[in-house]
């Protein structure tokens, strides 16, 4: 089905509330005790306090260092900007780009992906023309330590789109870097299959759309 570009889907969070400082406070180092020497006992009958001098009301806990937030991507090239359901459950997110910018595209998805909670192992990216660079370098040790990697199932993997090998994943990325219409029309609805909740694609939108209204 035709896919229509809206806002970006994969959000970074930072876990927990975050702790404000209130207005004329400033969050900085606690001011030390001032004066050495003994403090003055309080009166006679007077409550004791654990406040500060000079602060009302109960101590304020010990506040721990606040947890910086995941560092935000403001140069992302493009996020994904669409989402339709999918068969068995997998989302479709479409991220617009050119064939030659379509890996950048996918390694700046899988990043993001990466940096919001998903697990390596999670991860399966796929290529209609070129390989991927990471596939490439490591097809050049041959095939049984390429593939030992894919069965492990540890890390981020790097495909052909038309390898029969490939196991299902949570996550699928698809970068229509290359081929014709017919090989990615076989690569997408394939793609889809193996994605357990997310599919990603990274390409020309009119094409896959086109692509994708073929195989409707």
């Amino acid at each position: 089905m035709p896919l229509i570009p809206e806002e970006p889907q994969i959000h970074e969070s930072v876990p927990g509330p975050r702790a404000t400082p209130a207005a004329g406070r400033t969050a900085s180092t606690p001011r030390p005790v001032p004066g050495p020497g003994p403090r003055p006992a309080p009166p006679r009958g007077a409550p004791v306090s654990s406040a500060r001098p000079g602060k009302p009301g109960p101590a304020a806990p010990s506040r721990g260092p606040v947890p910086a937030p995941p560092a935000q991507r403001t140069g992302s090239p493009q996020p994904p900007v669409a989402t339709t359901g999918g068969a068995a459950g997998a989302q479709l997110q479409l991220i617009p780009a050119p064939a030659d910018g379509a890996i950048d595209a996918a390694d700046e998805a899988v990043d993001l992906l990466l940096d919001t909670g998903r697990a390596p192992g999670e991860i399966l990216v796929l290529t209609t023309g070129e390989n991927h660079p990471w596939a490439a370098h490591e097809l050049s040790f041959g095939e049984t330590s390429y593939w030992a990697q894919h069965d492990a199932r540890d890390d981020v993997f790097y495909a052909d789109a038309g390898a029969e090998r490939l196991g299902a994943r949570p996550v699928v990325v698809v970068a229509v870097n290359g081929g014709d219409d017919e090989t990615t029309a076989r690569a997408l609805p394939a793609a889809m299959a193996r994605a357990g909740a997310l599919l990603i694609v990274c390409g020309d939108p009119q094409r896959i759309n086109a692509v994708l209204g073929a195989n409707a």
